[in-house]
């Protein structure tokens, strides 16, 4: 099926965690294609001045939603607004953090609070919007998992966990969704230059210790995306390192031995 990216008059996407990285570019992608915009974070400063930016390069209607989906009051403010959003068109759960501790170390209000942002946060808010994405002329629900969802990540649990389930979640979908008009993709990047990995983030990563061919800007990962939007592929990987790493992590004997090699030099 088919996907009609340009937007018409009256047509809105919902981004969550739009306040930087993916999310932003997100935003930005989609207003240049014409939508309002719908945008959720936790941080009202930054979400206030990617409107300004946004609206400096074509005016637009833009909605804010301040919320934390870690709480049970942050997930219903969401899911209200996407209940109520006329024209709602596209919904982006894109909302998402790393964490790393050894799940013997971590609590478990941690290892479930990721859960809850990654996982239940994301089916909540499919099923609140799902009333308007019916009546729209063709919709998408796109999911940003990760390329990790094929691999065992030591120090990373939960991370690993829940995004190998929102790619099950999306495959289940898009079969529920079969024939309504609305299409499904869970996008699985792997490292891509966004503020996911800054010295002020939990997921904190030396970049300069790894090699420059491993990463991708946040551009083309979304305008990748973007295109591949009702392509028939449900989970669609940007970049052929990261589809490599998806192949080898989905064969354990390989990741294995490759790992094992690894280790031994």
């Amino acid at each position: 099926m088919s996907f009609r990216l340009n937007a018409r008059a009256g047509e809105w996407a919902l981004i969550t965690g739009a306040s930087s990285g993916l999310g932003a570019e997100f935003a930005r992608a989609l207003a240049r294609r014409g939508y309002s915009l719908l945008l959720h974070g936790r941080n009202a400063e930054r979400l206030e001045q990617l409107v300004i930016d946004l609206n400096k390069v074509r005016k637009l209607d833009c909605r804010v939603v301040i919320a934390d989906l870690a709480r049970e009051e942050g997930i219903d403010a969401v899911c209200q607004a996407a209940r109520q959003q006329a024209g709602l068109r596209l919904l982006v759960n894109n909302a998402g953090y790393g964490n790393p501790g050894l799940f013997q170390d971590v609590s478990v209000d941690s290892l479930l609070e990721m859960q809850r942002v990654h996982n239940e946060a994301v089916v909540r808010i499919t099923h609140a919007a799902m009333a308007q994405l019916m009546q729209a002329e063709g919709a998408a629900v796109l999911n940003v998992s990760s390329v990790a969802a094929w691999l065992p990540g030591r120090g990373s649990v939960m991370y690993y966990a829940t995004k190998a389930f929102l790619n099950a979640f999306s495959r289940s979908l898009a079969a529920d969704l079969s024939g309504t008009g609305v299409v499904v993709q869970a996008l699985c990047p792997g490292f891509t230059h966004t503020g996911f990995h800054d010295p002020d983030k939990a997921a904190y990563l030396d970049k300069s210790k790894l090699p420059n061919w491993l990463w991708m800007e946040a551009a083309p990962v979304v305008e990748f995306s973007l295109r591949s939007l009702g392509n028939g592929r449900v989970i669609v990987i940007p970049g052929v390192v990261n589809r490599i790493f998806a192949w080898v992590g989905g064969h354990d004997w390989l990741y294995r031995k490759l790992v094992g090699n690894a280790r031994r030099k």
